[in-house]
């Protein structure tokens, strides 16, 4: 029985993940500031992972077969947790966003992404910044962890849609558009990858328990821009077009992943078209 310890995991896809986990038969800690209560079945570690020493202390003598790691966000998180886990094996869940810099017009693969140059001086515990560096930050975190003597993937995770969904993005197409007002859009949407939170759940938890290093892209087939996912809820969508602060998943760039490496891996992702609308209407009924 492999012993996975997980940081986050008490909410959305992440809590999905841990519950895959254990019913997969793995002996699940799940680490947090315990805020959120962890599922039935797993142990529970109550620290901040900010605080070194705290982390240190509660963690102990410790160790595991395998990390995943669902709240990396900055180099200094991913600096503390490399000095102080013991694991042979760690997974970050990253994001689509360190392709953020990337001007392309095909699906974007893993190799786009050089290691980037790690500055932990930089004010990451300012929530500001984090919020205005989320893609640099986790490149940077990647970077930590690659240069390692821990095996390491990172799994580069498409924009998440479905499930319950805090973030509230696609909310806002639904509620908007139902109420017969506009989604603010750029000129000239660009399409990006889309994955349902059960769909990201599964595959985490099958990349916790798999053998691969490196970065992965995780995401549905399906290209989708601003304009497919208004239409998505509404056959009559209304618009109005800005330069700035545009609706959620208004894109002015192609943004899109290209996913042929896990699929090579073993991984079948769904379709877009094949869980969009029973996502919309989900919304609709809670």
């Amino acid at each position: 029985m492999k012993k996975v310890l997980v940081l986050g995991g008490s909410r959305y896809f992440g809590r999905g993940v841990v519950e895959r986990l254990r019913d997969a038969g793995l002996d699940v800690t799940v680490l947090n500031r315990g805020s959120s209560p962890t599922p039935t079945g797993v142990a529970h570690l109550i620290a901040d992972r900010d605080d070194e020493a705290g982390l240190k202390a509660v963690l102990g003598s410790r160790s595991f077969d395998v990390v995943l790691d669902q709240v990396c966000y900055t180099p200094v998180q991913a600096g503390i947790a490399r000095r102080i886990i013991r694991t042979d094996r760690y997974v970050m869940t990253s994001t689509i966003d360190v392709y953020d810099q990337v001007r392309a017009d095909t699906p974007m693969a893993e190799s786009l992404v050089s290691r980037s140059p790690v500055d932990v001086r930089l004010p990451w515990h300012d929530a500001d910044f984090l919020e205005a560096h989320y893609g640099e930050g986790k490149r940077q975190a990647e970077a930590i962890f690659a240069d390692g003597d821990v095996e390491f993937a990172s799994v580069r995770v498409a924009h998440v849609l479905g499930g319950d969904d805090f973030t509230g993005r696609l909310r806002h197409y639904v509620e908007r558009l139902d109420a017969g007002d506009v989604v603010e859009i750029h000129a000239e949407p660009r399409p990006s990858t889309f994955i349902h939170a059960d769909e990201i759940a599964d595959f985490l938890a099958w990349a916790t328990r798999a053998d691969f290093a490196g970065p992965v892209n995780a995401g549905s087939h399906g290209e989708l821009s601003a304009l497919d996912l208004a239409a998505a809820v509404t056959a009559e969508p209304r618009f109005k077009i800005v330069e700035r602060d545009a609706s959620p998943f208004s894109f002015d760039r192609y943004a899109v992943l290209d996913t042929s490496r896990a699929t090579d891996l073993g991984f079948s992702f769904s379709t877009t078209t094949d869980w969009l609308g029973e996502a919309i209407e989900n919304l609709r009924k809670a």
